[in-house]
């Protein structure tokens, strides 16, 4: 068994799309676009088997959960950017680019090297070695 996506709900299609294709090298599905529903998603691809799903549909609610405090739920996923001076740079750019970071690169006590940003949602991303 395997992790097949992981789906996002955003006001900000485009702009979140943008965001992982700028960012991580992502690349995009064509939109997907249900008329009916006025719901409209893309799945980007990394570099590996997951995928993320980025959908946007009027009438869902926003979160109410803080972004800078933990909660129970999906709280993040973790990119592998594939060395500590990758997770040092790209941390450095977002922060240069006016994105929030939660923690600095560091090392764990289970062995690995990463640092938390937030994205244009406020979603948590751990950027790993």
């Amino acid at each position: 068994m395997r992790i097949e996506h992981i789906a996002i709900w955003t006001y900000n299609l485009e702009g979140l799309r943008n965001f992982y294709m700028h960012y991580f090298d992502a690349s995009s599905s064509e939109i997907y676009h249900n008329h009916s529903k006025e719901f409209r998603s893309y799945f980007l691809s990394f570099y590996g088997d997951c995928r993320l799903e980025l959908m946007e549909m009027p009438g869902i609610p926003k979160s109410k959960n803080d972004v800078v405090k933990q909660f129970t739920g999906l709280i993040h996923f973790a990119i592998s950017v594939g060395s500590k001076d990758k997770v040092d740079a790209l941390t450095n750019t977002l922060r240069k680019d006016g994105f929030k970071v939660l923690k600095e690169p560091h090392s764990t006590g289970d062995g690995y090297y990463e640092s938390v940003v937030l994205d244009p949602d406020g979603n948590r991303i751990e950027i790993t070695s």
